[in-house]
């Protein structure tokens, strides 16, 4: 049994936590005491720790007797959070998702004789996973990951909830999206390039641009087509491009009546009642994962992986924390047993690549009924 610490007790940090809880000895930690005690509710062997991550000497002291940390903070603190584990000396897990460039901290992981496995999600993560074990036996052309978290019953006008805070889903609605095309970086900007696609179970879904490559765009650079869009339903990116031509996302402030506003504030305090998902509000985890290339023979082949996941009423856990926190699970049970040790950071698609690690994730998200299933063209 080893001792783990999950920095951030949200929804996705508290899943991680219990699941963990089942063979290990669990801490968790939250600046919120509110959280902490939600996830103490739902799993009493959690032990609880209130702790700010920005007091880099307090988060460096509290994980120190810990064997692994797993870091599930809001973006924001991300990259710094995780330098911090680092320059500790603590192996780490992290999906905290931040829009720095992780291999930025490869060579300190390597210094530091640390293992640090990032961006452990469901995508990024099983997409990159997935990406990686085929880039080691086919000649990739094309690589396309659609993903999008939905709510099952729609509600006008957005017909959208969000497992997360407004401002990080307005983000990807803002942050420019980065593809590539003939082998070439192409930057558009986000909600371009809509498409409906059709999904078994849930209908038809538009699709749009946006910026989740990440580290493939660097790990992958031999690939000379790659693109990841964004699902909703129908009409939603209309509704949102009225918002954001018209200015709500603004981040520069304005000034009413004597006060000044961010108008990106005031929309995500506006919106947050509106996109809020219910704690037992069913919802559902949508995948398509297409690879493009031939084989060693010279075999043009097509791989399909889907993921259709939905809300657990059993456990009362979300699909967008059981596909995120579950791989994120899987590759700190894969690390505790040794299957993968190297030093310094890596994202899934360089995890991925290694046949017993891609099993490993498939077979471990299989036992908690997160099903990839696959199709070959």
């Amino acid at each position: 049994m080893s001792n783990i610490i999950v920095i951030g007790a949200g929804m996705v940090g508290s899943t991680i936590a219990i699941d963990m809880a089942k063979n290990h000895s669990v801490s968790i930690t939250d600046f919120n005491k509110n959280a902490l005690d939600k996830a103490v509710k739902k799993c009493e062997k959690l032990k609880p720790i209130v702790l700010d991550v920005t007091d880099k000497g307090a988060l460096q002291k509290t994980i120190q007797p810990f064997d692994l940390v797993i870091c599930a903070v809001p973006g924001f603190l991300g990259f710094e959070t995780l330098k911090s584990i680092i320059e500790a000396g603590k192996n780490v897990i992290d999906i905290s998702f931040f829009p720095e460039n992780s291999l930025d901290l490869f060579e300190l992981a390597k210094q530091k004789k640390v293992t640090a496995i990032v961006d452990c999600g469901v995508a990024p993560g099983m997409g990159n996973i997935i990406l990686g074990y085929y880039n080691e036996i086919l000649k990739i052309t094309d690589f396309e990951c659609l993903v999008g978290g939905l709510p099952k019953i729609k509600k006008w006008p957005f017909n959208y909830k969000a497992p997360f805070s407004p401002v990080d889903v307005i983000e990807e609605y803002t942050r420019p999206a980065r593809y590539v095309e003939n082998g070439n970086i192409v930057v558009k900007d986000a909600l371009s390039d809509v498409e409906f696609v059709d999904f078994e179970g849930v209908g038809t879904l538009e699709s749009f641009n946006s910026d989740g490559l990440r580290s493939i765009i660097y790990t992958m650079a031999h690939i000379p087509n790659m693109k990841e869009k964004t699902l909703r339903y129908p009409g939603h990116i209309e509704y949102i491009n009225v918002l954001k031509k018209s200015g709500f996302f603004n981040e520069e402030k304005i000034n009413i009546n004597g006060i000044d506003i961010s108008p990106l504030e005031f929309s995500s305090k506006i919106l947050f009642n509106e996109w809020k998902l219910g704690d037992t509000e069913e919802e559902i985890t949508v995948m398509r994962i297409t690879l493009k290339g031939t084989n060693k023979i010279g075999e043009s082949k097509t791989i399909v992986y889907n993921l259709h996941d939905e809300f657990c009423p059993k456990t009362n856990t979300s699909s967008m924390a059981r596909t995120t926190g579950y791989t994120a699970t899987a590759a700190a049970k894969m690390f505790l047993d040794g299957l993968f040790t190297e030093k310094g950071v890596f994202p899934p698609e360089l995890v991925g690549k290694h046949e017993n690690c891609f099993n490993y994730f498939l077979n471990y998200l299989n036992e908690r009924d997160v099903i990839y299933t696959k199709v070959e063209i």
